[in-house]
């Protein structure tokens, strides 16, 4: 294997692979980076528990000598090349012990693992794909993502589920206490009912951070994995296998709604965070649900109060609503850490929370897009 390159085209392309790589793994050669080189075309692999990337690297300073297969260490590769500050890189191997790195007056060798003991990974047959742009999906993990499970019983949790139905796409995302629920309108498909993994979500996120936004994507969907190819980028994740919970009846009814409050989006966000911090930190019973508690209160007036007490101290405020809908006084609990992360992903400038009572789920929408609905389950006032 011989060739050069522009070492930011390498580079770019490495951090994109680097997303593949493992944390842990007990196999040493899945730590590497497969660079497999034809006649023409340089593939770059790499793959963990999860995720599968494979690159094809496609550029005009691309010069390839001799075509050859290796292993490198994935991340002392790739700190070399940033390191490197040469406008071109030339790699070959030597004796297929090492692989050489050349530029101007610098050489460098790392020692290589045998191509034979990498896995062959398995990419999904590139058919009948479900179209998508690239905005779209990065903003719907966005907007989902941060709502599932950490640790759960439920391994289901762990990820976010995709419902495509009737040409609607929607993502659902929950840890049993919160619920983040986003539907996009997408061209006629095949209907389907998968959930990825959140860690596999974030990654691929990472990934399209790099790209325009008006990218399209292709999704290839099997009975245990998706693909979702790129430019020439393949990115590949295992499915989370079970059942989704059923979550169509989370939603309150129209009908038993008491109470809708619309606010300026930034204010709320500012007043709960600072009231947070002299809330108490957990419970006991519930430490994830009561994380930095506040209280939220409308009277007979229909003012708004936030308050928080710990052994540090107390505090509250009253909030001036833009627009106001009660029937009936409240006092709900609820964890500040949900709402301002609930907040920070609705759109636009103004936002509407619907109460039933103090002991009943609320909803967040924004006022100007329906398009995402946000959860929250408060915690029981005399817990």
């Amino acid at each position: 294997m011989n060739f050069t390159i522009d070492r930011e085209v390498l580079l770019d392309k490495l951090n994109i692979i680097s997303h593949g790589l493992p944390t842990k793994t007990p196999m040493k050669v899945m730590e590497g980076i497969m660079i497999d080189a034809t006649s023409e075309d340089l593939f770059l692999t790499a793959s963990n528990s999860d995720i599968s990337i494979q690159i094809l690297v496609k550029d005009s300073s691309l010069v390839i000598q001799e075509g050859g297969k290796t292993v490198v260490p994935g991340k002392t590769f790739i700190d070399l090349i940033k390191a490197f500050d040469s406008r071109k890189i030339t790699l070959f191997l030597i004796e297929d012990k090492m692989l050489m790195l050349k530029a101007d007056r610098k050489e460098y060798r790392i020692n290589i693992m045998d191509p034979l003991d990498y896995p062959d990974i398995k990419f999904i047959s590139l058919e009948n794909p479900f179209k998508i742009n690239c905005y779209d999906l990065k903003r719907a993990i966005e907007e989902t993502v941060f709502a599932c499970a950490n640790t759960t019983k439920s391994p289901m949790l762990l990820g976010v589920n995709l419902k495509n139905n009737a040409n609607k796409l929607i993502l659902t995302a929950t840890n049993s206490y919160r619920l983040s629920l986003k539907t996009l309108d997408v061209e006629t498909y095949d209907p389907f009912d998968i959930t990825i993994p959140a860690k596999s979500l974030d990654e691929l996120e990472k990934v399209l951070e790099a790209y325009d936004e008006s990218l399209p994507l292709e999704l290839y969907i099997s009975k245990n994995k998706i693909l979702v190819k790129f430019n020439d980028v393949l990115f590949q994740t295992r499915l989370l296998d079970g059942n989704f919970p059923d979550t169509s009846n989370v939603c309150p009814k129209e009908k038993d709604i008491k109470v809708v409050v619309r606010f300026n989006k930034d204010e709320l966000q500012t007043a709960v965070n600072r009231i947070s911090i002299l809330s108490p930190v957990e419970k006991d019973k519930d430490r994830e649900m009561t994380f930095a508690a506040v209280l939220l209160k409308i009277d007979q007036n229909f003012e708004v109060e936030l308050s928080s007490a710990n052994i540090q101290g107390a505090g509250k405020e009253t909030i001036i609503p833009i627009d106001i809908k009660a029937y009936n006084p409240l006092m709900i609990g609820f964890s500040s850490k949900y709402l301002v992360e609930a907040l920070k992903v609705l759109p636009g400038n103004e936002i509407e929370i619907s109460f039933i009572d103090g002991s009943k789920q609320f909803v967040l929408k924004s006022v100007s897009d329906n398009s995402l609905v946000e959860i929250i389950l408060p915690f029981r006032l005399d817990n």
